[in-house]
This record gives C-alpha cells, structure tokens and sequence, in this order.
C-alpha cells in the first residue's frame, strides 16, 4: 500500500500568463463582460499549482506515472494568492485550491501502477492551412484534429517555471517539463485546429506516462470524443496523448473546455 505523507498547505501567487493570448476570456474587460470580476487565470496553471501537491508527496514517480481529476469551479484571477491543501483518502490525495476564501478547483490525484500496456497514438494529421470556426461540425465526436507540436527549449521551460512560481527544486535539477506546460498543449491542440471566441478550460483526466525533458520536441495528438450543450454553454472533451520526439508517451488526457460560452447576460 502507498503511504501518503502529510504535507503542508502550499500558496503561490496566481499570474495570468495568456492575458495576450487569442482567447480573450484572458482579457480584463472581455471577462467582465461575462460577469467575473477581471481576466481569468488560465485552468492549465491552477491544475500546475495543485500538481506541486503530489510531486512533494510521490516526486519524480508521480511524474512518471501518477494520475490526477482537476475540475475548476471558480477563477483564479491575476495577483491573488492561490491556496493548495489536500488530505489522505486511502491511496489517493483530495486536493483543493482556494482563493480569497473560495474554492476555486478541486482535484484527486494518485499514484498510478506501473503499466506495459501499449497505448496505440492516433494518426498524424497536419493542421488545417485555415482554421474554420469552433461549431458541431469542426469539433464532431470522432474528429482528429491537427497534431499541435512545441518545442519545450530553455527559455520556454523558464519561462513557466517562473511564471507558476513554482518552488519543487526537481525540475530544474533534472531537466523535466512541468505537468502544467505539458497539458498546455492540449489548449494547443484545440487553438491550433478551429478559430473560438472567449472559452474556457473546465477540467482535465490526466494519466502520466513518462517524464518529458526540457530541449525535447513535444507534440499532440488528439481525437474529439464529445461535444454537447450543458446549461447554454457548448462543451468539447478531448482525447489526447501527448507525445515526446514523436515516439514516447508523456501523458494522455480527456481535456474538457466550454468553446462557446452562452451570451453574458
């Protein structure tokens, strides 16, 4: 049985990385338009604060095969503090992050076992030469999108590192991507394929698979699983692996986003 160690509450300041992004939920005054209080905090850096929870209970294994559910409930805005707790439920950490006394995403993260079973990618599928509009057409269950491809270099993982603030020495002592700049990708993944208004990232299932090392290229290959309505919101879920130099899985992923909002009211 896996032994969870208590860990203490960790904070970190929120920064809004994408406030120059295309998705202009990011921006201050799009957001108020839909009735928050400023531009939201993007999903992927909440799920990177939460993270630092199981890699200072599990370290570098719970990178190489942990699994972790974020789902957010409420934004994170610009210059707040972020507040991480989490307790013991058997074998798994409930975690939540809160800010100014709400909770703000709640997670379960776990340490998974060791698998040999080969998980076949989908097919490469260049990205269109004109992204058509997000709508039921472009984003249709079965869809493949485009294979979304970065390259993860030093002044990209600096970049993120710093921008999370994180305060794990693991990842620059050994030259590892941080989980939050790996599903990063698969917001790629969808920008990169259909042209969207504001949106919003809601949750991600994330099963890690190997580590992913800084100087590697990484890329995405994703399938629409499904696309339907909740509360006038449209949603999208994807499922997506991510791959390293096009060989070896780093993590696969059901990525869910509202790609169209209802109007604000």
């Amino acid at each position: 049985m896996t032994r969870i160690d208590s860990t203490g509450d960790y904070e970190v300041q929120a920064q809004n990385l994408s406030r120059e992004s295309e998705n202009k939920i990011h921006d201050d005054d799009v957001a108020r338009r839909f009735g928050f209080s400023g531009g939201l905090v993007p999903g992927v850096e909440v799920y990177a604060y939460a993270c630092h929870v199981p890699v200072d209970v599990w370290g570098r294994e719970w990178l190489e095969r942990g699994t972790i559910e974020c789902r957010f409930a409420k934004p994170v805005y610009d210059g707040c503090i972020a507040r991480v707790s989490a307790d013991s439920d058997g074998e798994s950490l409930v975690i939540r992050v809160e800010s100014d006394g709400v909770l703000c995403a709640n997670a379960t993260a776990r340490l998974g076992q060791e698998s040999t079973r080969a998980i076949e990618p989908p097919a490469v599928v260049p990205l269109p030469e004109e992204r058509p509009p997000a709508d039921e057409v472009s984003l249709a269950p079965g869809t493949l999108l485009g294979t979304a491809t970065r390259q993860m270099s030093e002044e990209d993982a600096e970049w993120y590192l710093s921008g999370v603030r994180e305060a794990e020495p693991l990842y620059r002592r050994e030259r590892i991507v941080h989980p939050g700049r790996i599903l990063r990708l698969c917001n790629n993944a969808l920008m990169d394929n259909v042209v969207l208004g504001p949106w919003i990232h809601v949750g991600s299932k994330v099963r890690n698979l190997s580590l992913a090392h800084v100087g590697e290229s990484l890329s995405v290959r994703a399938r629409v699983a499904a696309n339907y309505e909740k509360k006038g919101h449209r949603f999208v879920d994807l499922d997506a692996l991510v791959i390293a130099s096009d060989v070896r899985p780093v993590a696969h992923v059901l990525h869910t986003a509202i790609y169209r909002l209802r109007g604000p009211d």
